[in-house]
């Protein structure tokens, strides 16, 4: 795979990876920072009796009260401003009227457009008390994206990132789900490279300065196994057992990596400290 000066590519997926310069951290950071200020506005609303349907609108409003649009609605006859994944979905869940529950584990994944450039990043959220091994599986998937990220550096390759997290989830006797990967991002919403979260270290494309993807792993605390439904959207666990994802969107450095998605007020990972 060959690289390519963000500056001179098209605005669209080419097959090669762009490599952006400050204009292009720039732009991130104020899309990363305004998706993470969402996610923290979802923070503070969500919780027991509150529908995943009101998640999205106060989604959508806020993206528009600060100029920006939410990249999911009307992205390939997507309808809505979120996707909302709930238990044992593992992925593009679609938001609905159904009260969230004590108990229920939820990601919440957006990706708003500011500028041009894709601010994209999804958040798990505790719905009350929540069973033991749920809080464990959250725990392991925080951890588990924070390490692939540690493993972001120049030199590296995109498979250092998937051994990684592979290597850590694994022996936790969780796994990663392989049918869906990270991917480059910047004024694209869905670029190259692919970040697939398992692998080999050393394998895949070098990573260098400037190159911009996102991070986002989905752990299963059963097997790795998934299906779409009918829908053509929703992906969920084969055997239903609970999966778990977190997201950020990060650019390489020449010392390492710059995180452009995190939470202003500290609301990394659950229980989040509101007040």
């Amino acid at each position: 795979m060959t690289y390519v000066e963000a500056a001179n590519a098209p605005l669209r997926k080419t097959g090669h990876i762009k490599l952006h310069g400050p204009e292009g951290f720039a732009g991130m950071r104020k899309a990363g920072q305004l998706a993470a200020q969402a996610l923290d506005a979802v923070s503070e609303m969500i919780g027991p009796g509150v529908s995943t349907e009101a998640v999205d609108k106060l989604v959508f409003d806020f993206a528009v009260a600060h100029g920006a649009y939410p990249a999911t609605l009307n992205y390939r006859g997507y309808r809505y401003s979120v996707c909302t994944s709930v238990n044992h979905v593992v992925c593009h869940g679609m938001p609905n009227p159904r009260p969230l529950r004590e108990g229920d584990i939820v990601n919440v994944d957006i990706t708003l457009v500011v500028d041009g450039w894709y601010g994209d990043t999804s958040r798990m959220y505790a719905i009350g008390e929540i069973p033991r091994r749920a809080e464990r599986l959250l725990d392991v998937t925080y951890e588990s994206m924070m390490i692939g990220i540690e493993a972001i550096k120049p030199g590296a390759h995109v498979g250092d990132i998937g051994a990684a997290i592979q290597a850590f989830v694994e022996p936790q006797h969780m796994s990663v789900v392989r049918d869906f990967c990270g991917h480059g991002v910047g004024q694209v919403f869905h670029d190259e490279p692919n970040i697939v979260h398992v692998g080999r270290k050393g394998e895949g494309p070098e990573l260098r300065p400037g190159m911009i993807f996102t991070v986002e792993p989905m752990i299963n605390l059963g097997r790795p196994h998934v299906k779409v439904l009918s829908d053509g959207w929703t992906a969920v666990t084969r055997d239903r057992s609970l999966s778990a994802q977190f997201e950020h969107a990060v650019g390489v450095t020449e010392t390492g990596c710059e995180i452009f998605t995190l939470s202003p007020k500290g609301y990394h990972k659950p229980p989040y400290s509101i007040g």
